[in-house]
């Protein structure tokens, strides 16, 4: 209860957890039952935190990552995935590399680090080119 008290878990981490300090599988599987069924634990409230927390930051592929690797079942990803349905990535990721980088590459070194940089925080290489697209037109329009 103190480990949830602090943080939402996901099913698979608190098991696993629970499992590293030792106790029983079936005494697991008790648990986690009977704390899915107070509410107290929850994968789609887990998955709705991850993507809450990690939005902006991180690109839709990042995120359904994490929570794939956290064991989150498919069903639960997706609900947690259609809240950002309505939200343009290239519009994120443009926020994202405006904080972080500001001013368009200056030569061809520069335009790669930045696009890995995007691509490393889970946006394709389609959306990493479109930001720096923009990111020239608006240094175009400046200069203009």
């Amino acid at each position: 209860m103190r480990w949830l008290a602090r943080r939402d878990y996901s099913r698979a981490e608190l098991a696993a957890r629970l499992r590293r300090r030792g106790v029983a599988d079936d005494a697991i599987e008790r648990t986690l039952a009977d704390l899915v069924a107070a509410g107290y634990l929850s994968d789609a409230r887990y998955a709705e935190a991850v993507v809450a927390q990690r939005v902006g930051r991180f690109g839709k592929r990042a995120i359904v990552h994490a929570l794939q690797e956290r064991g989150v079942a498919a069903a639960d990803v997706a609900q947690a995935m259609a809240q950002l349905a309505e939200r343009d990535e290239v519009d994120d990721a443009c926020a994202l590399w405006q904080r972080r980088f500001g001013i368009r590459p200056v030569d061809d070194r520069d335009k790669a680090r930045q696009v890995r940089f995007l691509q490393a925080r889970g946006f394709s290489l389609s959306v990493a080119l479109a930001v720096l697209r923009r990111a020239g037109a608006a240094g175009d329009d400046a200069s203009a």
